[in-house]
């Protein structure tokens, strides 16, 4: 008998009609979980089982918790006719029974809705696209200034939820209500898997175990599985199934084991999931895409390009750096003036439109640096050599020149597509020594000087049209070169020479902006900041007040000059606060298509029109914005999608949401980091200034490692102490002491390990001194064995 003959085939379906259909004709077939459940020789696969029966789960509880979701019809329906509104949900970090509802092509006043209690989230995840009923006005809430956790308490007792929510609703003035919903319909879920650590369940032998979500905003997870003991203290990924009206948690089923809680490739994992950050390696569809080494530039490569190797190039970025995007130069012209030139990779060379390196450099839209590790755009070759503008090396660039008079005024711009060889590949450090250095004066360093002096000159004129200087405290980890561990922290100091290197980059930005806006008025790729809203800084307006300052944030301009105003001699760290704090009343720069928007103002730079045109080997829009020009100026050719400002326009949409999680996985990055930091130093005191006061906590910032913490007052199986919190000034008073922002305190900083999935920072209070809050200084260092007293004690 032939082989082919002995296999039998068998039906897998999951509709009861064609499994039905099947067995009558004499076909083998089975459920997928029928047929799962034979595999004896894989019993974890049952694990991965999407759990289907919701009927089921309904007997076994009985109660039902939650309200029906309205069908799709039903809320189409109520969309059209407005008793409905539809948005994007998305939950709160700091407290599970809250949850905001962006509404769809709003109307100006009802932006935002704000849902509260178990039974008005009414089952929905964070991001799905919901329906909301809003509720009659003498219902409306205040968004609550409570941090709530879920303790992933017993699942029939809702009513305890209840209790807890009515915490939210302390009393508040009436100009603090919001309008105020409860969801009636999933429009559309957006779940996707989730990173996190299973709670196994205290009953002997259950199947039945909690998943906590390392993202707080995501409920909890019923899954069955029999490898709890197995995945216990790992990171895991679990996909939801469903969520019934019967249940406290959404059902879902387990998906992958990543590796043990801790372990630095692991978290780096987790890390990079969790923020949706394509990270496999680039496959060989894509790699099939690169230019053949050796490469060297040809006669073909020079057609409708300027050879600019002659010129005395450099370039200048932080140490270490191998993708170096841009390179500078300045010389002097016969009829006195400059000429200085910015020079680009031109990656768009060797990136063609529409093939697979292009389509995955598009997917990923930017390079992400994380602490120790990078996920680039574009594969290595390009990234660190081809298209890196590296010293003594020929290599393609993408040229905008302008000729200057001394006053860095601009006579002349043109934009051409080159071949350079840069002379010099300098670090800020090694740029601001030759500045500086009388002994030197060759051709490099009288190019820097030219540079620097030209810089200081636009600098001065961009902040006097009112562009923003706002202070970010931004760490860098100097790790072991062994162990790759962070053993020391530093803030970035910043030299004449960055802010020399961003002046020419911001004005090579917006001299191409101009340029691709005048070619193509419906679709250049542009940047715009958006001015915040007025009650955006009321928080830096009140916080200045309470130190006697005032804040003037009618435009741009009056804010810049009032923060440079806003000094106080027996504070010189005030003004640097006052400049964080601002920033965080900014909204987030976005990429934009210009047929698709009539408002293109950069509000951070105090600039009309903007784009990115200085960075093609880490972010996608400048490849993008490169072919726009290339085309603007003859020197390629165009293609469809190049000017169909819907694709464009969903373009944006993707590199707006890889940016803003980018930038979310690097912070990400540095707080594991500072962990790791902290889990070999043990417990440090440290002074630290108050960011902003919360009604039973207050959010510090520590200068010396540039970290930001919270410092609660209110401990579980603690004494309560009296708290008073007003938020007009705002302020929060501990039995007699009040504190404000900006206020100096002292901190305790130590890494909290209870809870293996959220390891933090945790922070107490130690000066000033309140009996029952503040840990008494003596005391602050006792605690660092505690672990080894303990460990002594079970051994003995």
């Amino acid at each position: 008998m032939s082989a082919e003959n002995q296999l039998q085939v068998i039906f897998i379906t999951n509709d009861r009609k064609n499994k039905e259909k099947a067995i009558e004709e004499g076909i083998p077939a089975f459920t997928c979980e029928e047929y799962v459940k034979s595999l004896t020789a894989n019993p974890e696969l049952i694990d991965r089982l999407a759990c289907l029966s919701e009927e089921g789960n309904e007997i076994e509880s009985g109660k039902i918790i939650f309200s029906e979701h309205l069908p799709l019809s039903k809320l189409q329906q109520g969309i059209k006719s407005g008793t409905y509104l539809q948005g994007t949900f998305r939950a709160s970090r700091e407290n599970y029974l809250e949850a905001t509802v962006w509404v769809h092509g709003d109307t100006e006043e009802n932006k935002e809705i704000i849902l509260q209690g178990l039974k008005n989230l009414n089952r929905a995840i964070h991001e799905d696209i919901v329906a909301v009923e809003l509720l009659p006005k003498n219902q409306w809430v205040a968004p609550s200034s409570v941090v709530l956790h879920d303790e992933g308490q017993n699942e029939d007792d809702v009513e305890k939820e209840e209790e807890r929510a009515r915490i939210l609703k302390t009393a508040v003035n009436e100009k603090m209500l919001k309008p105020t919903g409860r969801v009636v319909g999933i429009i559309k879920r957006n779940w996707r898997p989730y990173c996190g650590m299973l709670s196994k369940s205290d009953i002997k032998e259950s199947r039945r175990h909690l998943f906590t979500p390392a993202d707080k905003r995501i409920p909890r997870i019923r899954i069955e599985t029999r490898q709890a003991s197995t995945l216990e203290g790992r990171r895991i990924i679990v996909a939801v199934d469903g969520w019934p009206r019967n249940s406290r948690y959404p059902n879902g089923h387990f998906v992958k084991n990543l590796g043990e809680v801790g372990d630095k490739e692991t978290e780096t994992e987790v890390l990079l999931l969790e923020h949706d950050v394509p990270h496999q390696p680039f496959s060989q569809a894509v790699l099939s895409f690169l230019p053949k080494m050796p490469w060297s530039i040809t006669e073909q490569d020079m057609k409708n390009r300027e050879d600019l190797r002659h010129l005395c190039v450099c370039s200048v970025d932080p140490p270490g750096c191998t993708d170096i995007d841009d390179a500078l130069h300045c010389r002097e012209l016969e009829n006195g003036n400059l000429e200085v030139g910015v020079h680009i990779a031109d990656v768009s060379h060797f990136i063609r439109p529409g093939n697979a390196l292009d389509q995955e450099s598009a997917r990923r839209g930017t390079t992400v640096y994380l602490c120790e590790k990078r996920i680039d755009m574009v594969p290595e070759l390009l990234s660190s050599n081809l298209c890196s503008l590296r010293c003594n090396v020929d290599r393609l660039a993408f040229s905008c020149i302008w000729e200057m008079n001394r006053k860095a005024e601009i006579l002349k711009t043109r934009f051409t597509k080159s071949a350079i060889n840069s002379k010099a590949s300098l670090t800020y450090a090694e740029a601001q020594m030759r500045i500086d250095s009388a002994a030197m004066n060759d051709d490099i360093t009288t190019s820097l000087r030219r540079l620097n002096k030209l810089a200081k000159i636009l600098k001065k004129r961009r902040i006097e049209k009112g562009a923003l200087t706002l202070s970010s405290p931004e760490v860098r980890f100097h790790m072991d070169s062994e162990t790759h561990d962070p053993i020391d922290l530093q803030t970035k100091e910043l030299r004449e020479t960055n802010s020399m290197v961003e002046e020419f980059m911001l004005l090579a930005n917006i001299s191409v902006a101009k340029k691709i806006h005048e070619e193509f008025s419906e679709h250049a790729l542009l940047r715009k900041h958006p001015a915040p809203p007025p009650s955006n800084y009321e928080i830096l307006i009140k916080a200045a007040k309470s130190k006697n300052l005032e804040i003037k944030t009618d435009t741009a301009k009056s804010l810049a000059d009032s923060l440079d105003r806003a000094d106080s001699p027996s504070f010189p760290y005030l003004n640097t606060l006052l400049r964080i704090l601002a920033t965080r009343c900014m909204m987030q720069a976005v990429y934009f298509c210009s047929g698709m928007d009539n408002d293109f103002h950069h509000y951070g730079l105090a600039s009309p029109i903007y784009t990115h045109f200085t960075s093609p080997i880490r972010r996608y829009a400048d490849i993008i914005v490169h072919r726009l020009l290339a085309v603007a100026i003859r020197a390629d050719c165009t293609y469809p999608e190049l000017t169909d400002k819907h694709k464009l326009a969903d373009l944006c949409k993707n590199l707006n949401f890889r940016h803003k999680m980018a930038q979310y996985a690097q912070r990400a990055s540095v707080a594991f980091h500072t962990q790791l930091f902290f889990k070999s130093k043990g417990i440090v005191s440290e002074e630290a200034y108050i960011l902003f006061v919360r009604k039973n906590a207050i959010v510090v910032l520590i200068p010396k490692y540039g970290l930001e913490g919270t410092v609660f007052f209110e401990e579980k199986d603690k004494p309560k102490p009296r708290l008073f919190y007003d938020d007009e000034i705002p302020s929060l008073k501990i039995e007699d002491t009040v504190f404000h922002i900006f206020d100096k305190v002292k901190v305790k900083i130590m890494l909290d390990s209870s809870n293996l999935q959220h390891q933090k920072i945790r922070m107490s209070l130690v000066e000033p001194q309140i009996p029952g809050i503040s840990i008494p200084t003596d005391a602050s260092n006792m605690d660092i064995n505690e672990p080894e007293r303990k460990k002594k004690k079970i051994e003995k």
